[in-house]
């Protein structure tokens, strides 16, 4: 059974390139495009790892981080965010108990390589 992946972003480029490199990597994908759109998803699907942009339509990265790891801590979640390392982006997104921040743009790479080791 492939593991199922959560990514949710409302650049349909940034998609395509996440989606791109996972599904290369044999992972099934699951797509939201907004917070609640995402938190929907979670609930349904329970992914085994969440990618979330922090800016996004309707609900934050952050609030559906906080949503999924108060349903389910042991769910690792990577968040994006092209605000930069503002420290107090960074600190707010650990304070939500995120496992991982990665700041745009990105290499999917290096993303992919951070996803394998969350799931290990």
């Amino acid at each position: 059974m492939k593991t199922k992946i959560l990514v949710i972003d409302d650049n349909k480029l940034t998609l395509k390139i996440i989606c791109f490199v996972l599904e290369k990597n044999d992972f099934e994908i699951i797509i939201a495009e907004d917070g609640i759109e995402a938190i929907e998803k979670f609930d349904e699907v329970k992914p085994d790892l969440v990618i979330a942009d922090i800016l996004l339509p309707f609900k934050s990265g952050l609030e559906v981080a906080h949503h999924i790891k108060t349903k389910s801590p042991e769910t690792p979640v990577v968040v994006l965010s092209a605000l930069g390392e503002e420290e107090s982006t960074v600190e707010k997104a650990f304070e939500f108990k995120v496992d991982d921040f990665i700041s745009k743009p990105f290499s999917p790479n290096e993303l992919l390589l951070r996803v394998k080791r969350l799931l290990r």
